[in-house]
């Protein structure tokens, strides 16, 4: 395994992939990079379904290890909205100002962020890691907007009082629902990488 196919065009989940998977012998690459263009249509009913849509679709197409995630941002007062749909929730207003408008008056900001991370091999065989992390959303703006990452500006993780977009991406990548999940990935694919060198 001399390299890994991220199944996403997101250059902000890409930057974030790069820097939990750095120190390992592998290339990670993006869909793009790969030379998959085509927008995967995500048919899932849960973050799991949709993460595994979109990394066995890039696995059989490239014939390389392939990994993927979904997250949702799962909000108490809006009844778990927009959760599955998070990225597609909003109908092409920005998804910071249309979460805070919904919120507008709601004393409940109670919130989860849930991540479904797949990685599927050449072979078919398929492994699935979850990360979750509670917080509330704010009240307003905070931070630096990282692209397509646009919740980050209004989750605030519990016990911390910086918003994910104020925090350092090796802050946030170490506590976050994303970061949780492809660590255990990370751990995955170190123990395989031992056992591909014991073998050779």
């Amino acid at each position: 395994m001399k390299k890994i196919i991220f199944a996403t065009h997101n250059q902000g989940k890409l930057k974030e992939m790069k820097s939990i998977l750095k120190g390992l012998p592998v290339e990670v690459l993006s869909a793009t990079e790969a030379g998959i263009i085509e927008e995967i249509e995500e048919t899932g009913t849960t973050c799991q379904e949709n993460s595994l849509i979109k990394s066995r679709y890039v696995a059989k197409k490239t014939g390389e290890w392939a990994i993927a995630d979904d997250t949702g941002l799962c909000i108490d007062a809006l009844g778990g909205k927009p959760g599955v749909y998070s990225a597609r929730w909003t109908d092409g207003a920005p998804h910071a100002d249309f979460t805070l408008e919904k919120m507008k008056g709601i004393e409940n900001r109670n919130s989860y962020f849930l991540s479904i991370a797949s990685l599927v091999k050449p072979n078919g065989e398929e492994h699935v890691f979850e990360g979750k992390i509670n917080g509330t959303i704010t009240t307003e703006k905070r931070g630096v907007d990282r692209p397509k990452l646009p919740y980050d500006l209004i989750f605030q993780p519990e016990g911390y009082n910086e918003t994910f977009a104020e925090m350092s991406d090796d802050q946030k990548n170490s506590l976050s629902h994303r970061g949780k999940a492809f660590q255990q990935m990370r751990q995955f694919i170190e123990a395989e990488l031992k056992l591909l060198t014991a073998k050779n």
